[in-house]
């Protein structure tokens, strides 16, 4: 689900950055937002973060002694994606396992698809595995699926894993399934 949420948070930009007249330019703390908004990624609240979509105000500037950074309060809109139970989704195969499938949609790359929630799908093992379909339809590497989100999990740390959200996928219902797009090779859901 797409969202346009509200954003408070401050902003540390190196002393660096200060202009002759000992200010921080508003493109300096653009950037530095732009970045820290890179590192975040995602919060459980708000899901990912796509896109700054408008400045709303720069607070008062604060030198801080201990980092010799000045913080900044910035408030700004942005659009999100939070995956939400029940959605319709698409994504691309990029792992096959016995037990299932891993796609990826736009920022997500932990999606799971179980062999248990694709009906009517049989493993089939080789060089290329994939899974097979009664009527012969395919999921492999490269394969862009229509998928229903029936579980999310919030991860701020676990393995390697930073900041994610976990999906567990189903075929179950209608419409679900291998698609095809025109010109879906490599595309990058």
């Amino acid at each position: 689900m797409f969202l346009e949420v509200e954003c408070l948070v401050h902003v540390m930009i190196p002393a660096k950055n200060l202009d002759r007249n000992g200010l921080v330019p508003r493109s300096s703390i653009v950037s530095c937002l732009l970045k820290d908004l890179l590192i975040w990624k995602a919060t459980e609240e708000y899901g990912y973060f796509l896109t700054v979509t408008k400045l709303k105000s720069i607070g008062n500037q604060e030198f801080e002694e201990s980092s010799r950074d000045i913080i900044c309060p910035v408030a700004f809109f942005c659009r999100t994606f939070l995956p939400v139970n029940g959605e319709i989704m698409l994504g691309v195969v990029h792992t096959v396992h016995r037990h299932g499938v891993f796609l990826k949609c736009g920022p997500m790359k932990y999606i799971f698809l179980s062999a248990r929630k694709m009906p009517n799908y049989y493993y089939v093992d080789g060089k290329n595995p994939l899974f097979l379909s009664n009527d012969l339809s395919r999921i492999e590497y490269d394969v862009v699926i229509r998928f229903m989100v029936f579980g999310v999990r919030w991860t701020k740390k676990k393995w390697e894993i930073e900041r994610e959200f976990m999906i567990l996928a189903s075929l179950e219902g209608d419409c679900l399934g291998p698609i095809s797009l025109p010109g879906s090779n490599g595309m990058d859901l």
